[in-house]
């Protein structure tokens, strides 16, 4: 048998699109073997370097946990001991193949977990927090966070707790926290919208199904909220599950919370829970909440062309020089809770829950537009002495309550007055004040923030009334 081929220099003949496809084929081989390892190197070694630069001036560091590669830590939280349990009994429990359950759970995993990256957190996310906060608001922190953190062990993980207003509440607390450390948020299905949701997993952030009862993807979460707290990393969350539809502070979900008490050996670290309260002059969803909470249906939508114009038309007055804030923003740290120095270590979840929101209830800042609503809703019209005196009356009783007011009674009723004149919410003269027709709600709902404990009206209950409420993931 007699094989005939071709001489080496022999030439052969190949279409365009061929030789293109073996030349990028060729191209893209020699880089992921060659050239993309040591660019991933380089680019590595920078990062790590300026995150030991940044390590140096925040408060409390950056964890090499958020630091680690996203690929692996999806590996970690779907090979847990007990999601791969997990994996099984929910393979058995909806009749299908393990592998399939398995897919399914590490989609959930790839879900949640963040890609922080300390570009897009301090390059970006901190600057434009502090630019949107300061144009909007007069931002005003009241009682400094350093004196609040100075006295946590810098090796416990921090959980800064917070009631919920506005979705401003992420912007103003990221601004807040710059200096101090980077938070990983849990933030709700609004986020997964891309491009979004790409720069929100930037910056640490994980994602979370808030009514979900599926007990895998409750798992999987569960597993890396305790793998994320057992590495010290600072976490940012909202109890009360949602924004409050009436201004009142709700009740806790326990769900997060149950996760990061029994996912931490407080023999290696501490658990010191930060409750944070914030109050605002003018919360921008007030008037969608407000219908939310008088229909009853939590699942709303804002109106994106309310929104597009509300942007073109501060914009527009930026542009003009002619950008006014929309009165004052505050946040104010209580006193936190050290989990190890509890007498149940934190066993009794639902009264960890519940100290935590006394604590923001007593420590909501007492800004002009709350105050003057609560008094003003009592009535259609007013004297302007009267006015005052019922509001420096209002200012004595809050005080005393133990809520932190700034100014002084002309100085609130100026700001508060003005605020809500904006608004069309009331008019006004030199000697009497009117609150306009269709603003009681609104005034209502600003002066709920000031109850002196949270409220358990059905306004702030989950859509399910069926579901306890210490099941709902928070």
């Amino acid at each position: 048998m007699r094989c005939h081929g071709l001489a080496m220099t022999a030439t052969v003949t190949l279409p365009v699109w061929l030789f293109v496809l073996i030349l990028l084929f060729a191209v893209v081989t020699f880089s992921s073997h060659f050239l993309l390892p040591s660019v991933r190197w380089f680019f590595r070694r920078r990062m790590e370097r300026a995150v030991a630069r940044l390590n140096r001036r925040l408060a409390v560091p950056i964890q090499p946990f958020k630091l680690a590669r996203r690929h692996d830590m999806i590996q970690r939280l779907v090979y847990a001991p007990d999601v791969t349990e997990e994996i099984v009994a929910y393979a058995r429990a909806n009749d299908l193949r393990e592998d399939v359950a398995f897919q399914t759970a590490n989609r959930y995993a790839r879900e949640i977990v963040p890609s922080f990256s300390t570009m897009a957190y301090f390059g970006f996310a901190i600057r434009a927090a502090r630019a949107l906060s300061n144009t909007l608001y007069e931002v005003a922190p009241l009682g400094t966070d350093s004196e609040v953190l100075s006295t946590i062990d810098s090796d416990a993980t921090i959980v800064f707790v917070m009631n919920h207003r506005s979705n401003m509440d992420y912007v103003l607390v990221t601004y807040l926290a710059g200096n101090r450390s980077a938070l990983s948020y849990a933030v709700g299905e609004w986020a997964q919208v891309w491009p979004l949701s790409r720069l929100i997993r930037a910056m640490g952030a994980y994602f979370i199904r808030r009514r979900s009862q599926n007990p895998l993807f409750r798992k999987v979460l569960a597993r890396y909220v305790q793998i994320s707290s057992a590495a010290g990393v600072t976490q940012a969350m909202f109890p009360e599950g949602g924004l409050s539809l009436d201004g009142a502070i709700a009740p806790a979900k326990v769900g997060l919370l149950k996760y990061i008490v029994t996912g931490v050996d407080l023999d290696k670290r501490d658990v010191v829970f930060v409750p944070v309260a914030l109050n605002y002059d003018r919360v921008f969803e007030d008037r969608i909440l407000v219908n939310a909470g008088k229909t009853g249906v939590r699942r709303f939508r804002a109106n994106n062309g309310v929104v597009a114009r509300f942007v073109l038309r501060h914009l527009w007055l930026r542009l003009r020089g002619k950008t006014h804030r929309y009165g004052k923003a505050a946040v104010r740290f209580a006193e936190p809770i050290s989990l190890r120095s509890r007498q149940d270590k934190g066993a009794n979840v639902d009264a960890l829950a519940q100290d935590l929101m006394t604590r923001i209830v007593s420590a909501v800042p007492a800004l002009p537009v709350p105050l003057i609503a609560s008094v003003l809703k009592e009535k259609r019209a007013w004297d302007r002495d009267e006015l005052r005196t019922a509001l420096q009356q209002k200012i004595d009783q809050t005080v005393a309550a133990g809520k932190p007011v700034e100014g002084s009674v002309d100085d609130i009723m100026q700001g508060g007055l003005s605020v809500l004149s904006e608004r069309d919410l009331i008019t006004q003269n030199a000697q009497a004040i009117s609150v306009s027709d269709g603003a009681g709600d609104i005034l209502s709902y600003y002066a709920a923030s000031l109850l002196s404990e949270p409220n358990h009206s059905k306004n702030n209950a989950p859509e399910s009334q069926t579901r306890s409420q210490s099941e709902l993931v928070d």
